[in-house]
Parts: structure tokens; sequence; C-alpha cells
């Protein structure tokens, strides 16, 4: 009895199998004078040592038996107990470790019972013992207790394995559900592989689930209203309304209207009750685009509803309680505008909870290629065609600092793909559209650090010395620049003539975009000589 319950005790202490087994051989082999040995079935269908008493890695490594093949094999096929008296006078003792070896006067015996769940053999417990060879040996006893032990590790061994089965299920389960997700909640328009991007989907993952106020951060054209969907569809908040407003775009009379609603007769013009987006978003997510423009009187009366989470429409003197998750956005420095008195500094407190940055486009190079494909596989589908970037495209759209930012690069691929005539948008045809350089253009907005690797728009280049420049904008005349800001008419031949009437170069010489030359030729009736 103190072995069974020590092996009992020892069993329960842990699920690390291996080492429960260790201890309870240990204890066997102790008890019984003997070597103590567990042999548990294998995936492959062979009995292994698992644990031994006394023996090492490899007389362990060497004790693998098929089912059926010598006393362990047998008693695994029977699930029944053997007994082997002296096991140098029976032959289906294969001595496969080597390690049972007794003395000239002793008597080897090898007493072996199955371990079962239930009616099925998992493994075989064994222990081989000597004693002298004129001593009777009672082996119905060691029997018994061997088979008490047996059912323990059975038992054992039937959980670890049912915890590890439910562990793989687990783990099967949890990485069908990240990849179900991934595709169910997968932010649109904002594709990104780069490191940058990772991080703000963690964070959206991780401020999702509360209802803390959000701010988020970054330039125009990052995003940041297709990341404030993300997190109340990834909130509990899912199922109630999302209500956005850009803040920007309305006055102050019209801005504390749409947001808190009025009553009918309030003003002139308002003819019914109106709910604002405060009600209207009730139990949902509000978000609030361009914080950072409304009045600093308007930031009193958000900062009270804020506070107290209840208003008062326009006109009217009933408390509205709402319950809203707050998401606000903004591309202006609040920290600038507080230490200068623009923004209060107790509204900014109240928002800046939770600060998601939104890194822009040229920090993130990476993402370009897939924001591309993405944008024109939008292109194929609502327009019903086959187009495929071509590399030396995609080189052009890597070498743009982007400062629209993804609007920018959808504008661009969309404006690409219209003209595109085969079936592959190429080079020239994403530079140059309707007479316009692509880099002029990003020059006009003062974000080509370094020239294309290709050459946009071949020109003969004459043999009379010219300056690279004609000269600037701001070295024309009032007189000559007139209200549209254009060259005259005889310095505007002269560019031409320079340039071999190419306009885009003549434009390059003067300084302007070539839509400016295009419109200045038109103005001063000059007749473009071609070749």
């Amino acid at each position: 009895m103190l072995t069974i319950y020590e092996i009992s005790k020892v069993l329960g202490s842990s699920l690390d199998l291996q080492r429960t087994v260790r201890e309870v051989v240990t204890i066997l082999s102790t008890h019984l004078g003997g070597r103590a040995m567990v042999s548990l079935l294998q995936e492959s269908g062979d009995l292994q040592i698992l644990e031994a008493s006394g023996l090492t890695a490899e007389e362990k490594a060497r004790g693998r038996f098929k089912l059926g093949e010598g006393i362990t094999g047998k008693i695994m096929t029977s699930a029944m107990p053997m007994v082997v008296p002296d096991i140098s006078l029976e032959p289906l003792f294969l001595h496969r470790t080597g390690a049972h070896q007794g003395q000239t006067d002793e008597v080897v015996a090898f007493i072996g019972v199955p371990i079962l769940v239930g009616r099925d053999a998992i493994g075989v417990l064994s222990i081989a013992r000597g004693a002298a060879r004129n001593v009777s040996v009672r082996y119905e006893r060691i029997v018994r207790l061997l088979k008490m032990a047996a059912n323990l590790i059975g038992q054992t061994a039937h959980l670890h394995q049912h915890i590890g089965a439910e562990r793989a299920s687990l783990m099967a389960d949890r990485n069908r559900l990240q990849k179900q997700l991934q595709g169910k909640y997968r932010l649109d328009n904002v594709i990104g592989v780069s490191k940058a991007m990772q991080e703000v989907f963690s964070e959206v993952h991780q401020v999702a689930a509360s209802r803390s106020t959000v701010l988020l951060r970054g330039e125009s054209g990052t995003g940041k209203e297709v990341i404030a969907r993300a997190v109340h569809y990834l909130s509990p908040r899912r199922e109630r309304p999302f209500v956005s407003l850009n803040c920007a775009a309305l006055s102050e009379t019209l801005l504390e209207s749409e947001l808190f609603g009025h009553e009918k007769g309030s003003f002139t013009g308002a003819t019914t009750e109106r709910k604002g987006r405060f009600e209207l978003a009730h139990g949902g997510t509000l978000f609030l685009d361009e914080i950072g423009e409304i009045s600093p009187a308007f930031q009193t009366k958000l900062l009270r509803v804020l506070q107290e989470r209840e208003f008062e429409r326009v006109g009217g003197t009933k408390p509205i309680h709402v319950d809203v998750r707050l998401i606000c956005a903004t591309n202006k420095n609040l920290e600038e505008a507080v230490s200068k008195g623009e923004f209060r500094a107790d509204l900014y407190f109240r928002i800046n909870v939770v600060t998601i940055f939104l890194p822009p486009l040229r920090d993130r190079r990476e993402d370009i290629p897939l924001l591309s494909q993405h944008f024109l596989e939008k292109f194929n589908r609502e327009n019903d065609r086959g187009l495929m970037l071509s590399p030396e495209a995609l080189k052009i759209m890597l070498e743009c600092n982007w400062p629209g930012n993804v609007r920018e690069l959808e504008n661009c691929v969309e404006r690409a793909a219209t003209m595109t005539q085969g079936d592959i948008v190429r080079a020239p045809t994403l530079a140059c559209q309707h007479n316009r350089c692509f880099s002029l253009v990003l020059q006009s907005y003062g974000t080509a650090p370094r020239p294309f690797p290709i050459e946009v728009v071949p020109a003969p280049i004459p043999s009379t010395a010219a300056p690279d420049r004609i000269g600037p904008l701001d070295e024309f005349g009032a007189d000559e620049l007139g209200r549209s800001g254009l060259p005259d008419r005889e310095r505007l031949i002269q560019a031409l003539e320079q340039s071999g009437w190419v306009q885009a170069k003549a434009a390059r010489l003067l300084s302007l975009t070539p839509r400016q030359i295009g419109y200045a030729i038109r103005k001063h009736g000059i007749e473009v000589k071609r070749f």
C-alpha cells in the first residue's frame, strides 16, 4: 500500500509523463529490488522503452519490440500478465537491452503486466529481479502490485494523450481562426507588409477591444478613416453604427447642428426635428476627422460633451445622454497648436488617450508594389479590364516620395490605367500623360529628390549652346508675368527653339509645369513645329 500511495502521489504531481514515469520505475525498483521498465506503444506500432531503472540511454534505445515479439511483445498482444521465473531458460526472452545479467548463484526472473486503458493495451510494465536459486518466490504478490501500478500509469498516460490532443486541436483552431480573422478584418486599402504597418495593425487590434478614445495622427491620405473603421469593426460595438464627420468641412454653426442636432424652429430652415451625429452613433463609434480645425469656441462645447456624456440639441433644453466611443483624426501638430493657444489643452488631453501614428507612404516603400497591384485590380474589376503593371512603371512609383500618400498613389494608378491602350501599364504611360511629364509634376510638388532611371521624353538636343535654364519664374518682371504668371511670347519662343520644340523640355527650362506651358502657347497663339 505504501508503494501504491507513493506512485499515485508522483503521477498526480505533474503532467510531464517522462518525468513521472521515471520516478515511478525508481520507486518500483526500490520496493521490489530489481530493474523496473515501462514500454509504451508508439505511432509506428512498435513498443519502445520510455523509462527503465539502471539502463543507459543506449540500452533503452535498443529496447524496441514489434507486437508479438519477445515476452514484452506477447504481453502487449495478449493483454495478459506473464511471469518468466528464469530468463536464461526462456527462448522467447530476447535479451535485447543486454542489461539483465544475473550472478552465477542467482536466478533472474521477469514479470510483466500490460498497461491498459479500458480494454486496450497501450504499453507494458515489467521488472527483472534476481533471487537465489534455492529461494522460493511468490510472484502473485508482485504481479498484483504491478497491475495496480500499471493501472495508475495507464490513466496518467491516457490523460497525457488526451491533453496533448486537445492542445493540438486548440492550436489548430487558433491558427484557423487567426487566418479567418485576418481575412475577415483585412484593412481594405491599408495593405501593408512593412514593419511600420504591422505595428499599426497590432495597435489597432490591441485598442479595439476597449472603449478608450483613440487619436489617429498622420499625413493626409494615409488612411486614417479606414483605420478608424477597422477599430470599430474589431470592437464589441461592431453591431452598432459607425458615424463619421469631417470637422474642417463645416462652419462652427453647421458643425454644432451636425453633431448635436436641432429642434424644430430653432433657426431659419429648421422645419423638423433632427438628430445629431452623437445621437446617431449611440452605442457605436463616432469618428471626427480633422479635429484640429475646429474653432476655440466649439472646442469648449465638445469638451463638455466628452466629459459629461450629455448635450442639448440646438434650440433645446432637454439633456440627452449618449454612449459613444470617440475616434479622432488629425494631420495637424496639436502640441504646437496647444502651445500657441489655438487648441485647448484640456481637450487635447481628453482626446489623446490612445494615439496611433500612421506612417507616410515614403516611409514604407515596400508596401508600394502591393498597394499598386491592389488599386490596379480594383480598376480592372470596375472597368472590366485585365491590365498589368510593367516592372519599369513600378520602378517609377518606387522613386516617388508621394506627398499625397496612399490617396495620391491610387489616383496615379487609376489615371495611368485609364490612359493605357494595351494590357500593360508601361513607364511612358505612367510618366507622361496628356503630354505631361511625371517627373515635372513631382518637382512641382517638391517631391522628386532624384531623377528617374529612365528617359521619359527623349528629344534631340540642338548644337547651339544654351543655358540649362532660361530663368526661374521669379526672374521674370511683373509686366512679363502678368496675372497668369506666364512668360512673354519672345521668351517662350526662345525656350521652345532651344528645346527643339519639345514642350516638356521647354517647361523645364522655364521652371514651369507642362500644363502651364501648354496654356501659354495657346494664349500667345504660337504654332508648335512638328518634326
